[in-house]
């Protein structure tokens, strides 16, 4: 699908893309030229997609919290934050925002990805949290979902990983976001099982809403 950005109101309009299992760099890179290319007319996006097994170091991570990532890639990328782990059965949410058209600060949208989580558990009847000292989303002190962004020439990239039913083993090779011993989570573990387009589509609703961008047009591009 081909949106005609130049024609569209892009006050009024934000591009939400379900692009399923990808690759993370080729994607990390995709995010790259969108945020190099847009212009003042181009339409705000989200992008939902899962990756295969990856540990992505941030700018000024620190390899000494990669402890045995084995056959695992790792890839050291540009957003902030230390080292996580992705893979299947995680949802990976990535805001292109354009943050001063849209009146936004980064801690705006940081405190905007985490209570989309803290709502969307609270549905279920479970209690999360932000941290001062650790971007990110826990219940009881266990992560369920991390934060590391990248803002360039006004607009964000990179976003969040929100754990819903995903092998927890490979965040035992890592110390995940430079803190030993911090316990991962997911929703299965909570007892939250929902299709994960369901999920997705709690997210899209609740992020929205925290961005005070409920009024603009969704248009979904698979």
């Amino acid at each position: 699908m081909t949106l005609p950005a130049e024609k569209l109101p892009e006050s009024d309009l934000i591009v939400a893309r379900l692009l399923g299992l990808h690759d993370y760099e080729p994607l990390w890179r995709a995010m790259q030229r969108f945020t190099e290319s847009r212009s003042s007319l181009t339409p705000d996006e989200i992008w939902f997609t899962e990756h295969p097994p990856v540990f992505t170091l941030g700018l000024n991570a620190s390899r000494e919290h990669l402890l045995t990532p084995g056959n695992i890639p790792v890839i050291q990328v540009d957003r902030g934050g230390q080292v996580t782990y992705h893979g299947p059965g995680q949802l990976m949410i990535y805001p292109l925002i354009d943050l001063k058209r849209a009146g936004l600060g980064v801690r705006d949208l940081v405190t905007a990805l985490e209570q989309t989580v803290v709502n969307l558990v609270a549905d279920f009847g479970i209690e999360a949290a932000s941290r001062k000292d650790a971007p990110g989303v826990y219940v009881e002190e266990r992560k369920i979902a991390s934060v590391g962004l990248r803002v360039r020439r006004g607009s964000s990239y990179h976003g969040m990983a929100l754990n819903i039913d995903v092998d927890l083993e490979p965040f035992s090779r890592i110390n995940p976001c430079g803190f030993h011993d911090l316990e991962v989570t997911d929703l299965a573990a909570l007892g939250i099982v929902e299709p994960p387009a369901a999920i997705q589509e709690r997210v899209q609703r609740n992020l929205l809403r925290h961005l005070r961008m409920s009024d603009r047009q969704v248009v979904s591009d698979y």
